[in-house]
């Protein structure tokens, strides 16, 4: 199955987005740290690149990823020209508050009174930018919630004389153009339910615990992982919680549900689920059936 979410109110995000991008000086990108890269919205990059903005790239949620892989996409990502990345929990006052200072040290030119630094937080849905944007006003002016989509127009305040800060609506892109990115989104709750379905997502979340990391299942669910397939973890889970059907079959959507929750709330363990490796290795095997038919067309 490949997954696509594109919802209608998003086309009228995006131009509004490229509007308020010609007077921001600083692009604030939130990711998720566990999917920086899957949840990497190229209609951002574009629009920034366009009117060559810099960009903080922060990856938000990083208490609950793997603290060793975080650290290999903030290297990614601070060799790019033109970013700064910091991994960070929007929900602690004490990082957010370091995030108006580093905006500052990629746009020097701005931030007095004479010329203000602007702002602008952007990203895919449900990665933070909302708690981010009540953090620093250290007031609730966005609504927060655990649905993707919850944010549908733009908001602009004055942090103070010297800087103001615009937080914008949850972006997709029309195309996910990689089945792999939609699992993780998916799985991350980037993506409305009603665009997946969650046994499938479930099990591809499993197939990369069994690969990565074992003994968080073990640790989680008790049950031995050796020999164990994706489908195996999701019976392991409805045994574990007592997920029963009428007649003594295994619920494994109520299973699923559960296992996506675990990860997504951290109760599984702090867990990332692409690594700068794993994306080359995916974009390259993605890249080789093209290279594959293009050679092909050559010898003909």
């Amino acid at each position: 199955m490949s997954i696509q979410w594109f919802p209608g109110h998003m086309t009228s995000a995006r131009r509004k987005a490229a509007e308020t991008m010609e007077w921001t000086d600083v692009v604030i990108e939130v990711l998720d740290a566990r999917v920086p890269e899957a949840g990497c919205n190229p209609m951002i990059k574009e629009l920034r690149l366009h009117r060559q903005r810099p960009c903080l790239k922060i990856l938000n949620k990083a208490d609950l990823a793997d603290p060793a892989v975080t650290q290999a996409w903030l290297n990614f990502y601070n060799a790019q020209q033109g970013v700064k990345a910091v991994a960070l929990s929007c929900k602690k006052p004490g990082d957010v508050a370091k995030v108006p200072a580093l905006c500052q040290s990629i746009a020097p030119h701005r931030g007095t009174n004479l010329k203000p630094l602007r702002m602008l937080i952007m990203g895919i849905p449900n990665v933070g930018k909302s708690t981010l944007m009540n953090a620093l006003l250290k007031r609730r002016i966005a609504a927060v919630g655990d649905e993707p989509a919850v944010t549908k127009s733009q908001q602009r305040f004055e942090l103070n004389d010297r800087m103001s800060i615009t937080d914008t609506p949850g972006l997709m892109w029309p195309k996910i153009e990689h089945p792999s990115d939609g699992y993780m989104l998916a799985a991350s709750h980037a993506i409305g339910r009603n665009a997946v379905i969650d046994e499938e997502v479930a099990a591809f979340l499993a197939g990369i615990l069994l690969a990565r990391y074992p003994a968080l299942i073990k640790a989680r669910y008790g049950c031995a992982v050796e020999g164990m397939d994706a489908q195996d973890v999701i019976e392991a889970v409805a045994k574990r919680r007592g997920f029963r059907l009428k007649g003594g079959a295994p619920d494994l959507e109520k299973a699923s549900l559960a296992l996506l929750t675990d990860y997504r709330t951290g109760a599984l363990g702090r867990i990332s689920l692409e690594t700068p490796k794993t994306r080359h290795a995916m974009l390259d095997s993605a890249a080789a059936p093209d290279q594959k038919e293009q050679e092909s067309g050559e010898t003909a």
